[in-house]
């Protein structure tokens, strides 16, 4: 009986003290910190000392800062779920507008090189800024979930202008945010462009476990949990595989095959479910980074190409 009674107690505290750790991991995965904070380094680059910390009290999220602006723009701000700032570039005889949307922990500034390459090919960009990111509102991020109404707010504000021919170009979260918004309001863009995006929020949480060689379970399941609660949502409906099916506009969908962070299988099943005009492409020693760091030419010509075909 003693020896149940102590096993009995024993399981409850492991119980405990998992999910104050998965809470504690949750709140820093989701909230950012001040800027004077330094970042967390890979986890790769991390000692064993240095992993056995972040797995107790979590990383070092500091607050996104637009380090650059363009050369001529406008700034926009918007009304959204949160106070949204944009960079609207404009050029002349444009031949549409791009909208663009950065992934975790990055900002607005770092979309501009992309934006160059658009730019050049005749397009209007238009860079958003996320909640809890450069110029917009709040701390927080919920991994594309609530970031999806901004998508729309910044759609809605080009088609209050009069643009017809409004493209989505989001990276990682950015792209999730998009299929979300797309699934949601029923949006209409020409096309749009993905890259990276995640299967499922279970599946880019465990990601981030297995990158540092931590089990995924239980850990994993329980911190989607507590982000979605801390943040007031469902992390586990989170699903751009799901939301993949209701999206039946022309798409281009990116990837990298050494990306740690996302699976070949969860792009193929978001291919899969594409319902409309789809071109997958990937790139070889590419992971989950800036795709111009390694495949500038390539990038910009797959680009060109889906554009003209659509």
């Amino acid at each position: 009986m003693k020896i149940g009674k102590k096993l009995r107690w024993g399981a409850i505290i492991v119980f405990v003290v998992m999910n104050l750790i998965a809470i504690v991991h949750s709140y820093k995965f989701t909230h950012f910190s001040d800027a004077h904070f330094e970042k967390t380094q890979r986890p790769d680059q991390l000692s064993f000392n240095q992993k056995l910390k972040i797995l107790f009290f979590g990383v070092n999220n500091p607050r996104p800062t637009n380090d650059t602006k363009p050369l001529k723009f406008k700034t926009v701000q918007l009304q959204s779920n949160k106070k949204v700032e944009g960079w609207y570039c404009p050029v002349e005889a444009a031949l549409g507008t791009v909208i663009l949307f950065h992934g975790y922990g990055g900002e607005k500034s770092s979309m501009l090189d992309k934006a160059a390459i658009f730019d050049s090919l005749g397009y209007n960009t238009f860079l958003i800024d996320f909640m809890g990111s450069g110029g917009s509102e709040g701390n927080t991020t919920t991994i594309g979930f609530k970031e999806a109404e901004q998508v729309k707010t910044a759609y809605n504000y080009l088609v209050s202008k009069g643009e017809k021919e409004i493209y989505l170009f989001g990276t990682s979260m950015g792209a999730v945010a998009i299929m979300k918004a797309i699934k949601d309001y029923d949006m209409q863009p020409r096309a749009i462009i993905l890259e990276c995006p995640f299967g499922t929020m279970y599946d880019t949480v465990a990601a981030r476990f297995s990158n540092m060689n931590v089990p995924t379970f239980p850990m994993a399941g329980l911190l989607v949990f507590w982000g979605g609660v801390q943040n007031n949502f469902w992390a586990f409906s989170h699903n751009p595989a799901t939301y993949a099916k209701h999206i039946s506009c022309p798409t281009l969908l990116l990837f990298g095959e050494k990306d740690k962070n996302v699976s070949k299988k969860e792009i193929d099943e978001i291919y899969n479910n594409l319902a409309g005009s789809k071109k997958l492409k990937t790139y070889s020693s590419a992971g989950h980074e800036n795709y111009l760091k390694k495949y500038r030419n390539q990038w910009t010509e797959d680009v060109v190409n889906f554009l003209k075909s659509n």
